[in-house]
């Protein structure tokens, strides 16, 4: 593999994160016609498309092989510029996915050491936000070297670690229940009552009713909060009822904003770290992991 120009790869993964030649040539500082010109260069050694050039921009499966080995590389040279002591190219990051509930409680806390030292060397951390089943499939394609996922298997290639357990809770907002639900949630009225929904991947309202009321595949009246900030403040202010990580909505509990529906019922999601395994002493993704699998202990236990 050492043939493949690195100057192309970079263009390669540009094109991805940028879905577009114009953009990928503005991060890059070069013209669109070198961009044009890289990208045909690396097609040929690898002798296939790698870019289908439509709106947006997709790539091949070929094109997402070669995404994961030039995300690779971008690491380790972040890793050999770090050991030398040398400030790492500008427009080098580290893309990793992680699922929204996590980024909104925990996360930020845990790679807040890792972020501060990144302004200094020169490092970037960029998060890409998707539902903790899906996470995976970034990984598989190649857009990330290292996600938070729901499967507990490791791609090959690739190394696992258990996180923990978020436990997702029923919540309303005293308002909404007096209103809505003066004789409380049950399995008489689940069917009729609003439930807040973060977006059409997310089906952890349906499991917790599963669990509550002991009905296969119920069908809730959805509404959609397509934030993990926005959907508890939504069910604070009475929009429906919520199911959320215990750790998000806690205080609001205590604080008597919002009232835990059958405390005894909880729908409990076990997280795993997964990363490409790279060659390397201290290598900038084992930290990330290392960071993250603490974090997780301390807000997860």
């Amino acid at each position: 593999m050492n043939e493949f120009d690195p100057a192309a790869l970079d263009c390669l993964a540009a094109l991805a994160d940028e879905q577009g030649f114009e953009r990928a040539a503005q991060r890059l500082s070069i013209t669109q016609s070198a961009v044009s010109q890289r990208l045909r260069s690396l097609e040929a050694q690898v002798g296939q498309p790698l870019v289908v050039r439509s709106r947006p921009l997709r790539l091949t499966e070929a094109g997402k092989v070669m995404l994961r080995f030039a995300r690779q590389l971008q690491a380790l040279r972040v890793d050999v510029a770090r050991e030398l002591g040398e400030r790492v190219a500008p427009q080098s990051r580290l893309a990793i996915a992680v699922n929204a509930d996590s980024l909104a409680t925990w996360v930020p806390a845990a790679l807040d050491a890792l972020v501060q030292r990144g302004l200094r060397e020169g490092y970037g951390l960029e998060l890409i936000v998707d539902d903790q089943d899906f996470t995976h499939d970034s990984l598989r394609q190649g857009a990330v070297l290292g996600c938070m996922s729901t499967v507990a298997e490791a791609l090959q290639g690739c190394r696992v670690q258990a996180l923990g357990v978020m436990r997702y809770v029923a919540v309303a907002s005293p308002g909404f229940l007096a209103a809505q639900l003066p004789e409380g949630l049950h399995a008489g009225n689940f069917a009729d009552t609003p439930f807040l929904v973060f977006n059409r991947k997310d089906d952890t309202q349906a499991q917790w009713v599963s669990q509550a009321f002991g009905v296969r595949s119920p069908r809730l009246r959805e509404r959609f909060v397509p934030s993990s900030e926005a959907y508890v403040r939504a069910a604070a202010m009475g929009w429906g009822v919520g199911v959320a990580p215990e750790i998000q909505v806690r205080p609001l509990v205590e604080a008597g904003q919002l009232v835990m529906l059958r405390p005894e019922i909880g729908v409990d999601v076990a997280l795993y770290w997964h990363q490409w395994q790279l060659q390397g002493r201290g290598a900038l993704l084992d930290q990330i992991g290392e960071a993250l699998a603490e974090g997780a202990r301390l807000a997860l236990a």
